[in-house]
């Protein structure tokens, strides 16, 4: 499980931008997003490098938790 801090993430559309971007590197992530608390959570067998470098190149600011 990888767990992200992503404050930038503010609304419906930028859960669903990050959500695509993983996917796009793991299609069989599960990625469970909290808006309220802009946390993100993966289960991936990617590293969590990867992850959070997906999610920067879909303009966040992802910070391990």
């Amino acid at each position: 499980m990888h767990e992200f801090k992503v404050q930038d993430m503010t609304c419906g559309h930028c859960a669903g931008t990050i959500e695509k971007a993983v996917k796009s590197a793991d299609p069989a992530a599960k990625v469970d997003v909290d808006l309220t608390t802009h946390s993100v959570r993966i289960e991936s067998a990617q590293p969590s490098d990867a992850l959070k470098r997906v999610i920067a190149e879909a303009g966040y600011s992802p910070e391990s938790m």
